[in-house]
């Protein structure tokens, strides 16, 4: 099995401490880029940038493989990844399966129910944050993920964007109230602004 630096991801789910970690981790890397203090960085801002990061990184590869006709499924407990900042977190997930002959999009509500789920409900759980805007950094993530698979690939946009319309199907993201594509605008916000207006008062 993965041995350090890889650590089982569901830790994150299942242990607050982790994830308190990785939020402040975060919080730390905000305000040094800002040119300012940790505590001057607002705990739910830190948290929904640590949320996005990781959900963006979930979701990237089974909107990808949806694209070219193959399932991912990612089971919690099978997932790895190390803590790292600066990029995309390095993850190791299990092998892909082909989707039946016929079958074109990923069976998004497995990832959505069985990963990001309890990984934003961990993240509300954290801090004050609306689970409209963690569940908005979702939809942000799947549209981000199609985005970057059309313009590399442009054969495959129509698949792609399938894939994330299915996605947006899921009660999850039903709060959206624009479709995914190249004119996406998420009804929340991530937050992030906060750090610009409260470094402009």
């Amino acid at each position: 099995g993965p041995v350090a630096p890889w650590r089982p991801f569901r830790e994150l789910v299942d242990s607050p401490g982790s994830l308190r970690i990785r939020v402040e981790a975060v919080r730390a890397a905000l305000a040094e880029r800002a040119g300012r203090q940790p505590r001057q960085i607002e705990p739910r801002v830190a948290a929904s940038v640590a949320h996005l990061g990781l959900v963006a990184r979930l979701l990237a590869p089974p909107v990808a493989a949806a694209a070219t006709g193959h399932r991912l499924e990612l089971p919690l407990r099978e997932l790895w990844w190390q803590d790292t900042l600066g990029g995309p977190v390095p993850l190791s997930i299990p092998e892909p399966g082909s989707l039946p002959a016929g079958y074109g999009h990923y069976e998004g509500p497995t990832v959505l129910d069985d990963v990001i789920a309890p990984l934003t409900a961990a993240t509300a759980g954290l801090v004050p944050i609306s689970a409209r805007v963690l569940w908005g950094n979702v939809a942000s993530a799947v549209n981000g993920a199609a985005a970057q698979v059309a313009e590399r690939q442009p054969d495959l946009a129509g698949p792609v964007w399938a894939a994330a319309a299915e996605l947006f199907a899921s009660p999850w993201l039903s709060h959206e109230t624009h479709p995914p594509g190249p004119g996406f605008r998420r009804a929340s916000c991530c937050l992030i602004y906060k750090i610009a207006a409260d470094r402009a008062r």
